[in-house]
């Protein structure tokens, strides 16, 4: 049995938890240890069990936990070095106030492009476009199970397709509607970033790739880091499910959206 949870997903803290029989790993840690902890047993997870961690990137909302987590279950941290540097010089500068820079003890380091396992769980990072260090995002196989998670990414270009196809169960960035953000409070700065080709995936922009690139056959949807100011759950949905709805047979997935506040109840495979 292969299981997603999603513990939380948004501007305030990316989380998610992917186990087998055999290996529990976390895919990002961006809410605090005591928050991941607390909502690892709401969903009936044991942190005690994970595995390891796994970091996308080194923005904050989503390893803003990393550092205390990984010491206090004593489990290993897997990233790019490149990630990991980054990662070092912001809490160098900003982290803790002492100018010590942390190091992680149980510290694996990985490259977008090259397989690797942890215990039966096979990764496959690979390289989205995002304005970050060395921003990846993941195929997991598993059981004879394909499971995709990418968020972060200003648009979706060929390589990022071709790694998601043949996905069972698809994590993707639904962040923002255009009007909404172009609407919003945001500076003007911030929402020509997000809108960016290094930014975040717009309803339009996913809409788009499931009218046209997506392959279908997910058993599972989610629709993750929306956000709290620039798009609604309705919205999003909405796209995503008029876009389905184009391609025959498409609308058989169970579509779901990730919220920031409490975690979905798991998905098995």
């Amino acid at each position: 049995m292969v299981s997603l949870t999603v513990l939380g997903s948004g501007s305030a803290g990316n989380c998610s938890v992917l186990a087998s029989s055999q290996t529990r790993l976390l895919v990002d840690a961006g809410l605090s240890c005591r928050e991941i902890c607390r909502r690892m047993v709401l969903a009936g997870e044991d942190p005690l069990k994970l595995s390891a961690i796994i970091i996308s990137h080194e923005h904050s909302d989503h390893i803003s936990g990393v550092w205390v987590l990984a010491r206090k279950l004593n489990v290993p941290v897997y990233m790019t070095a490149l990630t990991y540097r980054a990662w070092r010089r912001y809490m160098r500068e900003h982290g803790n106030g002492s100018g010590i820079t942390p190091a992680l003890a149980k510290m694996e380091t990985f490259e977008a492009g090259r397989r690797f396992t942890v215990g039966d769980i096979s990764v496959s990072p690979f390289t989205i476009p995002h304005d970050a260090a060395d921003p990846v995002g993941f195929s997991f196989r598993v059981e004879g199970v394909k499971i995709g998670m990418v968020t972060d990414l200003g648009y979706m270009p060929a390589s990022v397709v071709d790694n998601l196809r043949g996905c069972d169960g698809l994590l993707i960035e639904s962040n923002h509607d255009l009007e909404m953000l172009r609407g919003g409070p945001y500076p003007w700065a911030v929402k020509q970033r997000v809108m960016s080709r290094v930014g975040h995936l717009s309803n339009e922009a996913l809409a788009e790739f499931f009218a046209t690139d997506y392959d279908g056959g997910a058993a599972f949807l989610v629709l993750a880091h929306l956000s709290l100011q620039n798009n609604h759950p309705d919205l999003a949905r909405s796209a995503a499910e008029q876009a389905l709805a184009k391609r025959r047979g498409l609308m058989r997935s169970r579509l779901m959206l990730a919220s920031q506040h409490q975690p979905l109840e798991p998905i098995r495979l």
